[in-house]
């Protein structure tokens, strides 16, 4: 399986590193286990206190064929500068006081009580990372599919990196996503700590729904986080993919197969970026059956520290339930 050493982190790699009593790095592992992106995605603090200002290149100077006794005119690059801004997600945890005394050991009581703030936050994420759009949803962050959201054969646009599986119902996509520093990563604020934050607040006065007043345990989870593409050619979406119409034997709808083959050849390098793809559990499953078909060689499942990963053409293949089957039509 294709593998990367690269200076940007992943959360939890961030996470152990600033927190040495293993607290917050607890709290990302019990994420990662929900969300496998989050194993993957990595991590690099912004340039600005809300977010990231990046320089793209958007053309390539011209070189120029000389002949003797004649002069060459200087050309230049162009570029141009994006603003990728961090969403602000937070959440509070409530335990009752006496309810948490019943218990004999009343932290972990209250991590349990906290998964499940944790696991909403989580899906929060992935939905936003796929979906994201501040045109929508002004306090959150642009996500991958509003910025390859057309078809396009101008190769100069994120559009030529659409692959379309001509599906005209139950849509959805796969995505292969290079993450790396000068490709796709997440980002957290400047001057944040990693941009995911847990506080105890201890035992507080809070009120109920009818507004009646007791005693609770009060946690707050914050976290600041946002996406920026840097090289919009490492990420490639296969769209309109008709979920409804696939079969195990790839007798009829899309051809998954060849719709990631093709996915592989779009990027200008496969080296410099992790690539991993994405799709939900639909996608994932069909794949799964189809390991059967001896003649799809490009996909296998390999044993990775103790447990099964699903790969295709060497990259590892992560289920990611917040994609779903009733995307817009990419047209």
């Amino acid at each position: 399986m294709a593998a990367l050493t690269s200076s940007v982190a992943t959360l939890l790699d961030i996470s152990k590193r600033e927190d040495p009593n293993g607290k917050i790095a607890r709290i990302v592992e019990l994420l990662t286990q929900q969300n496998e992106v989050l194993e993957d995605m990595q991590w690099k603090e912004g340039n600005l206190p809300t977010g990231e200002k990046t320089t793209i290149r958007t053309g390539l100077p011209t070189p120029t064929w000389r002949l003797l006794n004649y002069g060459v005119q200087p050309t230049k690059s162009s570029t141009a500068q994006v603003t990728d801004n961090c969403g602000m997600l937070e959440a509070f945890s409530k335990c009752d006081v006496d309810l948490v005394k019943l218990n004999n050991n009343a932290a972990e009581y209250r991590l349990t009580e906290d998964v499940a703030h944790m696991e909403a936050m989580n899906q929060s994420l992935a939905s936003t990372l796929f979906y994201g759009s501040t045109a929508l949803n002004p306090e959150r962050f642009v996500g991958l599919a509003p910025r390859y959201s057309a078809l396009s054969t101008d190769t100069t646009k994120a559009g030529s990196n659409i692959i379309n599986g001509s599906g005209d119902s139950d849509r959805t996509s796969i995505w292969l996503v290079g993450w790396g520093a000068t490709t796709a990563h997440g980002i957290y604020p400047k001057g944040s700590k990693a941009g995911f934050s847990h506080e105890d607040l201890g035992e507080d006065t809070v009120l109920d729904a009818a507004g009646g007043m007791y005693r609770a345990f009060v946690t707050h989870y914050k976290w600041d986080c946002g996406l920026t593409v840097r090289d919009w050619r490492y990420v490639v979406r296969i769209a309109n993919v008709d979920s409804a119409a696939l079969q195990a034997d790839a007798s009829s709808g899309a051809d998954i197969i060849d719709l990631m083959t093709q996915a592989l050849e779009v990027p200008p390098s496969l080296n410099g970026a992790k690539f991993v793809f994405y799709c939900n559990r639909t996608i994932k499953s069909y794949l799964r059956r189809q390991i059967t078909n001896k003649s799809n060689v490009q996909l296998n499942l390999e044993n990775v520290m103790g447990k099964p990963v699903m790969s295709f053409g060497g990259f590892p293949v992560r289920r990611c339930d917040q994609i779903t089957n009733a995307e817009t039509a990419v047209a």
